[in-house]
């Protein structure tokens, strides 16, 4: 490659580049709003504004109304309205195990160290009779929105994970209720060394 070829292409690079660097300068520099910013754009002085009516978020989930609020109409669904397998009820098991166990106890018998500090309202059991006769739908519910001074888990569980918990607790509500003469008689048998 000759030198004057090789200058030329050498300035051009370079005017390339002093341009790039300007143009990426006025992009750094550009006028813009950050959060909780002041504005003197709008009456109320704020730069975050509440979203029109009927904005759905883009990681809001769409589907049938008893999978995404456990509710048909008016009523809570009864059944959880996913097919419930060992692989499903497993992953509720473990993510009930992160974000349930802490204040409602391993058995879900709301017996646990932050329990026994919480002196406001102590976490229900699980077990309690009216815990027990509530739908699915209830349950889910429960997860989702918050209830009393639990928070919502629903930025922490996906839906699918929500239902797989509900499913873990309903389980988990059958263990610790069942009459051994209730069981088939191969889970009996797989039983009775436990209970001598």
């Amino acid at each position: 490659m000759s030198c004057a070829r090789w200058l030329l292409l050498s300035a051009g690079g370079l005017a390339t580049l002093a341009a790039c660097q300007t143009d990426l300068e006025r992009m750094l520099d550009q006028k813009k709003a950050e959060p909780f910013e002041a504005s003197s754009v709008f009456a109320d002085g704020k730069v975050m504004r509440t979203p029109p009516a009927g904005t759905v978020a883009t990681s809001t989930r769409l589907g049938p109304p008893e999978l995404v609020s456990g509710r048909t109409g008016d009523r809570y669904v009864e059944r959880i309205p996913l097919a419930i397998d060992a692989p499903r009820l497993e992953r509720g098991e473990q993510r009930f195990q992160v974000f349930c166990r802490a204040c409602h106890g391993p058995l879900g018998d709301g017996q646990s160290p932050v329990a026994d500090a919480m002196a406001l309202r102590r976490p229900v059991s699980l077990h309690e009779p009216r815990i027990v006769a509530l739908p699915a739908g209830a349950l889910y519910r429960a997860i989702t929105e918050g209830f009393g001074l639990m928070p919502s888990y629903a930025a922490q569980l996906e839906l699918e994970d929500r239902w797989a918990v509900v499913a873990y607790v309903q389980a988990l509500q059958f263990s610790q209720a069942a009459k051994l003469a209730e069981l088939p008689q191969e889970l009996q048998r797989e039983a009775e060394p436990w209970l001598k």
